[in-house]
């Protein structure tokens, strides 16, 4: 008698079989149906017409695109093989194969509707009992770009190659109008190289035009944050009191594009930007606000902009816009990129407590500071000062601690874990329902671990 189990590749099924016994109870793919099952779809069935073959139902392409999305596979033609290769898939797609060109289109088509998604799966959380805004964490990362650095042209380059190809131009013209063509290169074809080098300029010129205009909306910025910090810092000498930090410069900063200004002929909207360990890339600051409780990420935006001292005022915009039922956070938690007297007044406009880093964290403080009696408040009513105070206190440290291991940590995983490094979408808009897509699919994926205790 055999020790082995019989195999057998040939029998047929006595009974048809079931998708629904492929999976064991408690998968994440059955998770992602019950879900997606709840949301209202209604603005993306509305889209379809009704004319022609029958479509792929969007519950279908949304489970298998958060699927995807929350497991590393984030290809659509991988998707597609996964639907045959796959239980998961397969069971997301009740044994159907949506191909590669009906989900790349269904994710481009849909993503202005997938904010709309993000708040339903938000107020669904909270129904289960897995959100309560409380304290939420602001961070950034850096998400490459769908673009090469190599493809990116600077402003002092641009100016170089304008002037080679202008002496060029003039050069190749000089000798198509001579009358002695003996010392012509032997296969040129003058007029070719002509149009070609015509083309480079023209191109080179829509170049400089944009980088130009970043740079008039730079500099309006500066400006403006020059004045505000002067300003400032003059009310305070007013007021008796001196001023924190260095003064500015005593001429406000110049205008103009720089020669490092940059754009890229791939990705026109992603900048190249510090990566941590990796020097420079081509990328985009992709911005997220999580619960400090549940790890849900509760709000997420796209930035062209390097550093974070402008992203407090989008989070508070976002969430005047989200139902009141969700709820609203009382402490938002920061590192010293968000710092700014604006962006302290603006959190307390909005009935939010902020705790922004105003320096860099000391590591290993002394034990008796950690233990030392909390200062006396100021009698200042000033929200900075207030905020200061906050932090320098035994309460208002603790909280602040919960940031590093709440935010850093959704982002190693999504990063790291889910595999979503890069975009695969370009343009700012189009990167930016591709994020809300990701940090979806990890709400998903973590209220499933929740549940799942």
């Amino acid at each position: 008698m055999s020790r082995f189990i019989p195999v057998d590749r040939q029998t047929d099924y006595l009974l048809p079989p079931s998708v629904d016994e492929w999976l064991p109870d408690g998968h994440l793919a059955r998770f992602v149906v019950d879900v997606v099952e709840q949301l209202d779809l209604s603005t993306l069935t509305r889209r379809y017409m009704g004319r022609g073959s029958k479509a792929h139902h969007p519950a279908v392409l949304l489970s298998l695109l958060i699927y995807g999305y929350a497991t590393g596979v984030v290809s659509s033609r991988k998707i597609e093989r996964a639907t045959y290769d796959s239980v998961a898939f397969r069971y997301l797609a009740a044994n159907t194969h949506p191909d590669h060109d009906t989900l790349a289109t269904f994710r481009r088509r849909f993503l202005p509707e997938l904010e709309q998604l993000f708040v339903q799966v938000l107020l669904l959380a909270r129904e289960m009992k897995l959100l309560k805004l409380g304290t939420i964490a602001l961070d950034g990362t850096k998400l490459k770009a769908n673009a090469s650095k190599h493809k990116a042209l600077s402003y002092g380059h641009a100016k170089k190659l304008e002037a080679q190809f202008r002496a060029e131009v003039k050069a190749l013209t000089e000798r198509a109008e001579s009358a002695d063509k003996e010392d012509a290169a032997d296969g040129m074809d003058i007029p070719a190289e002509i149009a070609r080098r015509e083309a480079r300029l023209a191109a080179i010129a829509e170049a400089k035009a944009k980088i130009e205009a970043r740079a008039e909306e730079r500099d309006a910025t500066e400006q403006a944050a020059y004045q505000e910090k002067v300003a400032r810092r003059e009310a305070q000498r007013k007021a008796g009191k001196k001023p924190r930090g260095r003064d500015p410069e005593p001429e406000p900063p110049t205008g103009g594009p720089r020669d490092k200004d940059q754009i890229n002929f791939t990705d026109p909207q992603s900048r190249i930007m510090p990566v941590t360990g990796k020097g420079f890339d081509q990328c985009y600051n992709a911005q997220a606000a999580v619960d400090t409780e549940s790890l849900l990420v509760t709000h997420v935006h796209v930035t062209q902009a390097t550093n974070d001292k402008q992203q407090v005022m989008p989070l508070l915009t976002a969430w005047q816009g989200y139902p009141e039922t969700l709820g609203k956070p009382d402490h938002l938690l920061g590192d010293t990129g968000y710092f700014s007297a604006s962006n302290i007044q603006a959190c307390h406009d909005h009935g939010i407590e902020p705790l922004l880093a105003m320096k860099r964290d000391v590591h290993h403080l002394p034990v008796f500071e950690r233990f030392a009696a909390d200062p006396p408040a100021p009698e200042s009513e000033d929200p900075v000062e207030q905020m200061a105070h906050r932090l320098k206190t035994q309460a208002g440290r603790a909280l602040y601690a919960l940031r590093k291991h709440t935010v850093e940590p959704v982002f190693g995983i999504i990063k790291h874990v889910m595999g979503f490094r890069q975009f695969s979408l370009r343009g700012l808009d189009k990167v930016s329902g591709e994020w809300r897509l990701a940090t979806m699919a990890w709400n998903i994926k973590r209220m499933h671990r929740l549940t799942a205790g």
